[in-house]
């Protein structure tokens, strides 16, 4: 009997060992960032003798450089590679390689063309020839192209980029020098303006605006989601849309006469599958805005406004509030053997938050830092650790107290999370009582200055 025991002992033991390098790798199939997200990617570089030789091998480590960012694959990003002179020449067929060894080398060993420019052409050419061909243009996977030119097209460019948008392409334009004409690029590129095109004074600037390009390419892959503000569309989450909170939360008034809040209560469950919030994850760099009022005890308790959790309710993402320290706590991912990293916002003026009126809790997340806004009063900016990716096998939860299941009564009227981190110049606070914005205070300020006797008129 007892052999027996240990026979079955042993071949319990030999499963486990078998199985969990199996689990371990499920579970990295559900992590997700822009490192993971699919998309196919075309760069359209200019090879015309204006650019020349030195210039296109500088191109060609800034193709590397970003191409790093992700990966390489049928399930992950497909990367073509165009280089047009007087006509294009197909340098790496979209999809070809599966590795970012196999597709760094081969970018390596493009050759610099010289000739005239006809840029049209070549984004006509990589409409049909790469993503016309592509195999996952009717999954919907994000279909992007990047121009890259240092001077005035000899051909139309307009006709063939409209062309491309009509079949699902994302065009940026990057202008090198000063013989490119902004018009062109606009021509090219999608709008708005401030999103798509790009312009730098030579080739070695282009490396100054790397992370930038990434960011931007993140957003398009991770952030499909648009959200109507004045007279743009915003890349982002509304995450009070995406709750479903208009049917779970009695409305009430919000900040301010006419304005529109929803009341959450303790028997209000504010949870959702991540893999349907955050399916590709998040972009590096975002805004993270929410518009809030809570009252007794709740002003001294310590609770996640919002978190995401792995599949075992580990938070890995939170925003974090503890009234009886008069903090605010932020946990986003990292590379460390806990998988997370938290900073923690103390100064004085973080206590305003508690104080039972709406505020709006602003954060501006990058790669390197992250700032605390208050009511558009800047507080602090605390460093972080570049982030991974997250779990989506776990939930997303709003209002949630630490460590419980349990929900906090407070009231809302808005949560978003803004991929374009330059949101955060545009986001004002004020929907709240006797806020006034810093940027239309300074743009009052101004006009008085130059003008003082029309203004007292």
């Amino acid at each position: 009997m007892a052999c027996k025991v240990a026979s079955l002992h042993c071949v319990l033991r030999y499963l486990c060992l078998m199985l969990l390098p199996l689990l371990s790798a499920a579970q990295d199939d559900d992590i997700r960032s822009c490192r993971t997200a699919p998309c196919d990617l075309v760069f359209i570089l200019d090879g015309s003798w204006s650019v020349e030789d030195v210039n296109f091998e500088i191109v060609k480590r800034w193709l590397v450089n970003i191409t790093t960012s992700f990966n390489i694959g049928q399930k992950f990003t497909q990367v073509g590679v165009v280089q047009y002179s007087d006509d294009p020449v197909l340098e790496i067929p979209l999809g070809k390689y599966s590795s970012n060894k196999d597709l760094i080398r081969a970018m390596e060993s493009i050759e610099y063309m010289g000739g005239n420019t006809r840029t049209g052409a070549a984004i006509k050419f990589a409409t049909d020839k790469l993503f016309g061909l592509s195999e996952r243009g009717p999954a919907g996977v994000s279909r992007i192209a990047v121009v890259l030119t240092d001077g005035k097209s000899q051909d139309e460019v307009l006709k063939a980029a409209e062309a491309a948008r009509k079949k699902g392409v994302i065009l940026f334009a990057i202008g090198v020098g000063s013989e490119t004409e902004e018009a062109e690029l606009r021509d090219i590129a999608n709008k708005p303006f401030s999103t798509y095109t790009f312009s730098v004074e030579d080739y070695k600037a282009i490396s100054r605006i790397i992370q930038v390009i990434r960011q931007k390419l993140c957003e398009e892959t991770v952030c499909p989601a648009r959200i109507p503000i004045d007279s743009r569309d915003e890349k982002g989450f509304d995450i009070l849309f995406h709750l479903n909170l208009a049917k779970k939360a009695k409305k009430t008034q919000g900040a301010f006469y006419g304005s529109r809040a929803y009341e959450v209560t303790s028997r209000v469950d504010l949870s959702e599958a991540t893999r349907t919030l955050f399916p590709d994850g998040l972009p590096p760099s975002y805004v993270f805005v929410a518009t809030l009022r809570y009252k007794g005890s709740v002003a001294i308790e310590e609770w996640d406004l919002w978190r995401i959790q792995t599949r075992d309710g580990k938070p890995q993402m939170a925003v974090t509030l503890n009234g009886l320290e008069g903090t605010v706590m932020f946990t986003t991912t990292s590379n460390s053997p806990s998988g997370t990293q938290m900073v923690k916002f103390s100064q004085q003026t973080t206590r305003k938050l508690f104080d039972e009126k709406w505020h709006q809790l602003r954060l501006l997340v990058t790669e390197e830092d992250v700032t605390l806004y208050v009511d558009d009063l800047e507080i602090e900016t605390l460093s972080l650790e570049p982030p991974v990716g997250i779990f989506i096998n776990g939930k997303t939860q709003v209002g949630k107290y630490v460590r419980k299941e349990t929900t906090v009564p407070f009231e809302i009227q808005k949560l978003r999370i803004y991929c374009d981190p330059e949101q955060n110049n545009r986001e004002t606070a004020c929907e709240i009582p006797g806020v006034v914005s810093t940027r239309l205070y300074l743009a009052l300020l101004v006009f008085v200055l130059l003008d003082p006797l029309d203004f007292q008129e």
